[in-house]
C-alpha cells in the first residue's frame, strides 16, 4: 500500500472488509441452505424434532471440519508454492 494517502488506505481497507463480509455471509448462507435442505423435512411443527436437530448438528460439524481441512490444504499448497518459487530463484 505504499504510495497511497491515508484516506486512500482507509478507503481500501473499508472495501476489503466489506468484501470479506460478503464472502463470509455467502458461505454462511450456503451452509444454512445446505443443512436446511438436507435435514428439515417435517413442517408440521414449528420446532425441530430430535432427528432434525441431530442432523443439523452433524451437518454443521461436518461443514466446519471440511472448511478447516480445506483451509489447511490451501496453506500447505501456498507454502509449497512459496518454497518452490524460492528454490527456483536460486538456480
Amino acid at each position: 500500500m505504499d504510495g497511497l494517502t491515508t484516506a486512500e488506505t482507509r478507503q481500501l481497507e473499508q472495501r476489503m472488509q466489506k468484501q470479506q463480509m460478503k464472502v463470509f455471509f455467502g458461505l454462511f448462507s450456503n451452509l444454512v441452505d445446505h443443512c436446511f435442505m438436507s435435514c428439515i423435512d417435517d413442517f408440521t411443527s414449528k420446532s425441530l424434532n430430535s432427528r432434525e436437530s441431530g442432523c443439523v448438528t452433524r451437518c454443521v460439524q461436518k461443514h466446519m471440519a471440511m472448511s478447516q481441512r480445506l483451509s489447511e490444504r490451501f496453506q500447505e499448497h501456498n507454502a509449497a508454492m512459496t518454497q518452490q518459487q524460492q528454490g527456483g530463484g536460486l538456480r
